[in-house]
C-alpha cells in the first residue's frame, strides 16, 4: 500500500473575466452545503437571479487582486505544496473544491503514482459544513466512482493543534511587532447561523447565546463557531494580548438570513468611530490569501476604516506558505505516514 497526500484549498476562477466568475460562482453557489436550500429554490435563487447579476461585479472585485502568473489562491496554494513536498517522503498533491486543479484531478495523479492510501487534508482551520464538509462528501463520491480500491483519511479540523496555533501566533506577532496597531480583529468568514445548528451532533446544544461555545460539548467537534472563538483565545493567549484590544468578527454575509454575528464591515466601522486610528485584521479561517482577504480587507475594509476616521489599517497577510506553518503541515503528514 502505498501513501499520498492531497491539499485541498476552496478554489477559484479560472480567469478574473465574468464568464469564467460565472462559471465558478455556479459550482460554488449550487453546492447544496454552500446554499442549503431545496434544488429547486436554489437553482431558482442562484441561476435566475444571481448569475444574472453578480459575476460581473465579482469580476470587477477578482480583477482588482489578480496576479500575473494567476490567482493568488491558486498561486499560494501551488507553493505551499511545492514548500511541504521536500519535507515529507510521500507525494504531495493539490486539489481545489471549485475550479481548477480538482478534487478528482488530485486523485487521478496520485493515482498515477501508484498511491492507494490517501491522506486527505482541508486547508480550513475550523470545521464547517460550506468548506470541510463539503470536501469531504465530494472526495468520497469521486473515490466510489472512479477509485474504489483507494482509502481516504481525512485530517480533522485543526484549530486547536499546537503546531497550527504556534504557527498562525508568530506570523501574526511578525506583522504586530512591525505595524504596532491599537487594536486587532480576528475576521473569520461568515455562515448562516442554521449551518451551526445542523452541524450540532447533539440536536440542542448550539443555541449561539454566548454561553454554548464556553462550555463543553460534544458539538464543538464541528460547531464553526466554536472553533472561530477557539482559534482567537488561543492566539490571543500565546500573544499576551490584553482583553479589550482584540475582539472577534464574522465577514462576507451573503442574502437576508441571520448569518453569525457581529459583522466585521459593522466592527471596522464602529472601531473607527470610536476613535481607534490604527488597526490590523488578521483572517484566521483562510490559510492562503484569497479575494476575501485581498480584497474586502485589504481594500473595502480598509477604505471603510478610513472613511469613518482611522488612518493606518494592516491586513496581515495568512500564512500561505509561512516557513512554520509548512514544517506543521510536513510534520502531521510524516507522523501519519510512517
Amino acid at each position: 500500500m502505498k501513501k499520498g497526500v492531497l491539499l485541498v484549498n476552496l478554489g477559484s476562477p479560472d480567469s478574473p473575466q465574468p464568464k469564467d466568475v460565472k462559471k465558478y460562482l455556479d459550482e460554488f453557489l449550487m453546492d447544496e452545503r454552500v446554499i442549503d436550500l431545496p434544488y429547486l429554490l436554489r437553482a431558482f435563487l442562484v441561476k435566475g437571479i444571481i448569475l444574472n447579476t453578480r459575476p460581473k461585479k465579482s469580476a470587477a472585485a477578482y480583477q482588482k487582486i489578480w496576479w500575473e502568473d494567476g490567482s493568488p489562491l491558486i498561486v499560494l496554494s501551488k507553493k505551499l505544496q511545492q514548500r511541504v513536498q521536500p519535507k515529507v517522503s510521500v507525494p504531495v498533491a493539490l486539489g481545489m473544491r471549485y475550479g481548477n486543479p480538482s478534487i478528482e484531478a488530485g486523485l487521478t495523479e496520485l493515482h498515477h503514482q501508484g498511491v492507494t492510501d490517501v491522506l486527505l487534508i482541508p486547508l480550513y482551520p475550523q470545521f464547517a459544513m460550506a468548506t470541510t464538509e463539503t470536501i469531504l462528501v465530494l472526495a468520497e463520491e469521486i473515490r466510489q466512482k472512479k477509485f474504489p480500491q483507494m482509502n481516504i483519511t481525512s485530517v480533522p479540523a485543526f484549530y486547536n493543534k499546537k503546531e497550527y496555533v504556534d504557527a498562525l501566533a508568530h506570523s501574526v506577532n511578525a506583522e504586530l511587532k512591525a505595524f504596532e496597531p491599537e487594536y486587532l480583529l480576528f475576521s473569520y468568514h461568515g455562515v448562516p447561523e442554521r449551518h451551526i445548528r445542523k452541524s450540532d451532533i447533539t440536536k440542542s446544544h448550539c443555541k449561539i447565546d454566548g454561553q454554548c461555545c464556553v462550555t463543553d460539548s460534544p458539538a464543538h467537534e464541528f460547531c464553526y463557531r466554536h472553533q472561530c472563538y477557539e482559534t482567537t483565545r488561543q492566539v490571543a493567549e500565546l500573544l499576551q494580548l490584553k482583553e479589550g484590544t482584540y475582539s472577534t468578527s464574522f465577514q462576507s454575509r451573503l442574502g437576508r438570513d441571520p448569518w453569525l454575528q457581529p459583522y466585521t464591515d459593522a466592527t471596522i466601522d464602529g472601531l473607527a468611530q470610536k476613535g481607534i486610528k490604527k488597526l490590523a485584521v488578521v483572517t484566521p479561517a483562510f490559510v492562503s490569501d484569497c479575494l476575501e482577504t485581498l480584497e474586502e480587507i485589504g481594500m473595502e475594509a480598509a477604505h471603510s476604516f478610513k472613511e469613518n476616521g482611522g488612518e493606518n489599517f494592516k491586513a496581515i497577510a495568512c500564512l500561505n506558505d509561512d516557513e512554520q506553518w509548512c514544517d506543521a503541515l510536513a510534520g502531521w503528514i510524516n507522523q501519519w505516514s510512517k
